[in-house]
């Protein structure tokens, strides 16, 4: 019962995660989609530690591989989070002569990278509850059986 408890919070809080998301980019004050991209980290960022954790099981390596998919999923997460900020930055045409870098605005609203940055948060948090609650060789398969 309490695998299926952690599941419902990590669904809840996913959900939450991608209200952020989806706020970032539909709000009318925003109104632009280029936050959304962050999604493909979003699936990227598993995939290390799955195929980690299959190699370590099958061959018995003590851990440079696990550490190797630790240092990809690092380098994953920071990428999600720096995305939204050079988005921010980055302006949308060529800078005018005579403008400060100050008076141009990027590609993305400040409020939407905020939101990005929050749904960044929740995401990971909620990718990392799932594997901490179902990386137990006892509950693999038991909560999808039922």
């Amino acid at each position: 019962m309490a695998g299926v408890k952690a599941l419902v919070a990590l669904a809840f809080s996913g959900s939450v995660g991608l209200l952020f998301l989806f706020l970032s980019c539909a709000l009318p004050q925003f109104n632009n989609w280029y936050p959304f991209t962050v999604v493909v980290f979003y699936l990227l960022s598993p995939i290390p530690s799955i195929i980690a954790s299959r190699y370590t099981d099958a061959s018995g390596e003590n851990g440079q591989c696990r550490e190797l998919a630790w240092f990809l999923t690092t380098g994953i997460v920071i990428s999600a989070f720096a995305l939204p900020i050079v988005l921010t930055r980055a302006p949308v045409t060529a800078i005018p002569p005579n403008s400060t870098v100050t008076d141009v605005e990027g590609i993305i609203s400040g409020g939407a990278c905020g939101l990005v940055l929050t749904a960044n948060a929740v995401m990971f948090l909620t990718i990392l509850g799932f594997f901490l609650a179902f990386d137990n060789d006892d509950h693999r398969y038991s909560v999808w059986s039922t």
